[in-house]
């Protein structure tokens, strides 16, 4: 209906059949998650008044298998349109002066940040381009052909679950410059066998590498001194892992249900474990702790080894 400037947050969600949709041009503002979960979507335009598309607008359109970003958008929330499955390229129009279109791929205009990769891309491999330095919150999420990435030297951010759901994607080698991963950057990314994190990184936030099922080893660099919540729970190959002694804390759940996991020692830097870090850890058996850390809630609950024994 004309005279409408705003599709609300979550207006069409879940409307599982709905086929297409019609947006008036004096529709300026498409709200967060407007149209997750429309399954049955195959076809929108949308309209040049449109300055802002919201986070995770087309989240989880799987029969979409087109979209071009016209020029009047200045702002693209994160994952607009992440898990939609039949778009293998997003278009923008040429005279848009916020975002721009690489081979299928949305970035910045300046090429600074990866905005986001689409799902439905066939290509298993894709490198990134040199000069980016931001792949951003959700990026590439649960892109489930994608195989491989190259990571060039230039970047230095990998945002909130950029990798997120990335079921297929296999070694990952991280470049120095990286200093940040995100909260949720690889979860469930279950094929991914290794990674490599370079001493750059300062943070590994919470969840990062959680539910990576087939991940056997992880070495943490030196810079990191916090390990976040839930890092690496359900990482059920993971047999070892190395600890730097500037790591102060490791947070609540890091290493939940890590059946895999027999031996672990934590440098006297470490001060607090959080609740359950290690609770399902089944074969367990050796930890070795420093004094006078203060221990969570269960930190080791359902483990053979437990403390003072």
């Amino acid at each position: 209906q004309d005279g409408v400037t705003d599709i609300g947050d979550g207006a069409f969600r879940y409307c599982s059949s709905l086929r297409s949709v019609t947006l008036p041009g004096s529709i300026t503002n498409i709200g967060n998650r407007a149209f997750d979960g429309c399954f049955a979507l195959t076809s929108v335009t949308i309209p040049d008044s449109v300055t802002s598309i919201g986070n995770g607008a087309f989240w989880g359109c799987d029969a979409l298998t087109s979209v071009t970003i016209p020029d009047s958008v200045t702002n693209i929330g994160h994952g607009a349109f992440s898990r939609c499955s039949k778009i293998a390229s997003i278009l923008v129009d040429r005279k848009n002066p916020s975002y721009v279109s690489a081979d299928g791929v949305v970035f910045t205009r300046n090429m600074k940040e990866l905005v986001q990769y689409p799902s439905g891309r066939e290509t298993g491999v894709y490198a990134i381009p040199a000069g980016v330095t931001d792949i951003g919150d959700y990026a590439f999420s649960w892109s489930e052909t994608l195989t491989s990435v190259i990571i060039p030297d230039s970047v230095t951010n990998i945002g909130e679950s950029a990798f997120r759901g990335c079921s297929s994607l296999t070694p990952v080698t991280i470049p120095d410059g990286v200093t940040n991963i995100g909260a949720g950057a690889f979860e469930g990314c279950e094929a991914l066998t290794s990674v490599t994190i370079p001493d750059s990184v300062t943070s590994i936030g919470e969840i990062a590498f959680a539910s990576c099922r087939k991940l056997t080893s992880v070495t943490i660099p030196d810079g990191v001194t916090s390990i976040g919540d839930m890092a690496f729970m359900e990482c059920e190959a993971l047999t070892s892992v190395t600890i730097p002694d500037s790591v102060t804390n490791i947070g609540d759940w890091a290493f939940m249900e890590c059946e895999a996991l027999t031996s672990v020692t934590i440098p006297d830097s470490v001060t607090s474990i959080g609740d359950r870090a290690f609770e399902g850890c089944l074969r367990l058996r050796m930890v070795v702790l420093p004094k006078g850390v203060k221990l969570g809630k269960q930190v080791f609950k359902k483990c053979p080894w437990q403390p003072g024994k």
